[in-house]
């Protein structure tokens, strides 16, 4: 591993060389599976964001976290630690 600045900067040159000498082979695969990875951890994203906000919503009117962890499947005490924050009126 690079060491001094002078080092990372010539790994640096080295790795952009290699990369501008590159030719594509044989060995290039399918980028359909990765792309529905990332659309899937997107989505993924995007319901821990929804569903915690639903959580701040539920525990601002009140809903015990016996009650939220029912509907996540999981205990209440479970819940509270994963969703747990101070409730803002």
């Amino acid at each position: 591993m690079p060491r001094t600045a002078q080092e990372i900067i010539d790994h640096a040159d080295e790795l952009s060389a290699r990369f501008e000498r590159h030719e594509p082979g044989d060995d290039i695969h399918d980028a359909t599976a990765l792309r529905v990875i990332r659309e899937a951890f997107l989505a993924r994203a995007h319901a821990e964001r929804v569903l915690g906000e639903a959580v701040i919503q539920a525990r601002q009117s009140e809903h015990s976290w016996a009650s939220i962890g029912a509907m996540v499947g999981t205990s209440g005490e479970a819940a509270r630690q994963r969703y747990g924050q101070p409730i803002t009126s």
